[in-house]
């Protein structure tokens, strides 16, 4: 007979048919992600709603109140977000099944740092070898967690295509107050603590359901700073496959330097007639302005196309930015099924403390 822990209940999770033993304080989405079932998820903040879920049986609660991105009409409905409820009983919660990722087997794998390449002044390409009999198996666009000490964890997308994983690229943005970042940057508390080449990390993916799908519609990519990551690798993915598709990508940034691999795109615009690219920058300077759009990314799409239905969108980036996509295309005619996206938010060791 199995003792569970009074701290600890079982969460049935429909239609995957898996029950989850989840302990009172964790995360439903965090014990599934562990547990090897990856539900639909973006931010893991509790902002973008992506891992929306119905609440079949059960209690749950908030440690910090109901999430910014869940509406009181929707809670009342028995909706939940699955990377904020703490179960407070037993859970039986129906989540959204995706198809399109759930061929890729989700892993725990030890890897080392083989290069670091300085990429802007605040990013760092970080490019991991894996071993030799061990790949990683991903789609377009999805993510892998970096696995720290006591259990934390740090996400980030994978920026190499598929055909092209050797090495797993990453692109590390520094965060005020992460100490994994400082580390890679060279600002840990000491010399031990500083990571380089030849240092071993271990990973766990892939995993998201932000991943390029199959279409002949044309394409509209949406960047924000380091949400680039993703994007170059779904790019990466058809522009070297030869898939034929009309893609525009537009890449938001504060100044020229944090559109950090823009002269790649450029290349690659020459070499391919069927991608575009506009960079808009926030925070221009006069010089940067004479030679680049500036405002906000999104408002510079809308100010393109004045009619989105034709189009599929793949936006990845801050919040604020995906909030802002979410409410202003759907209104310019874009199907909300075929708005596709990823929400970078802080990880948890990079929040200040309240």
């Amino acid at each position: 007979m199995t003792i569970m822990s009074v701290d600890c209940h079982n969460v049935r999770v429909e239609p995957h048919g898996r029950t989850l033993t989840v302990a009172a304080a964790e995360p439903v989405l965090q014990a599934a992600l562990a547990a090897g079932l990856n539900l639909p998820h973006s931010c893991k903040s509790g902002h973008c709603g992506s891992c929306r879920a119905r609440l079949i049986a059960g209690e749950i609660h908030y440690p910090h109140g109901r999430p910014l991105g869940l509406t009181a009409d929707e809670a009342g409905r028995g909706q939940i977000l699955l990377c904020q409820a703490r179960p407070r009983s037993d859970l039986i919660v129906e989540a959204r099944l995706i198809a399109s990722v759930a061929d890729v087997e989700i892993k725990t794998l030890p890897c080392r740092i083989a290069r670091l390449t300085p990429l802007a002044p605040d990013v760092l390409e970080v490019m991991l070898q894996l071993p030799a009999v061990e790949p990683l198996r991903f789609h377009a666009g999805q993510y892998l967690d970096v696995l720290l000490d006591e259990g934390r964890r740090r996400s980030f997308s994978i920026a190499c295509p598929p055909h092209a994983a050797a090495l797993l690229e990453l692109h590390v943005r520094r965060v005020q107050g992460g100490g994994f970042t400082a580390r890679l940057f060279g600002g840990g508390e000491t010399a031990a603590a500083a990571l380089a080449v030849g240092s071993l990390l271990r990973i766990e993916g892939p995993m998201g359901q932000f991943s390029y799908r199959d279409g002949s519609s044309p394409v509209i990519m949406v960047a924000g700073g380091t949400g680039f990551a993703p994007l170059k690798s779904m790019l990466r993915h058809v522009l070297e496959t030869g898939i034929r598709r009309d893609i525009h990508l537009y890449w938001g940034a504060r100044h020229r330097a944090d559109v950090y691999e823009e002269t790649r795109v450029l290349e690659w615009t020459r070499a391919h007639p069927g991608l575009r690219f506009t960079a808009v920058l926030s925070e221009a300077s006069v010089a940067e302005a004479a030679h680049h759009r500036t405002g906000w990314v999104h408002e510079a799409v809308l100010a393109d196309h004045a009619d989105l239905s034709a189009f599929e969108v793949y936006a990845a980036g801050p919040p604020a930015m995906i909030e802002a996509v979410r409410a202003s295309f759907p209104a310019r005619g874009l199907p909300p099924a075929r708005l596709y996206f990823d929400s970078f938010d802080y990880a948890p060791e990079a929040v200040p403390r309240r």
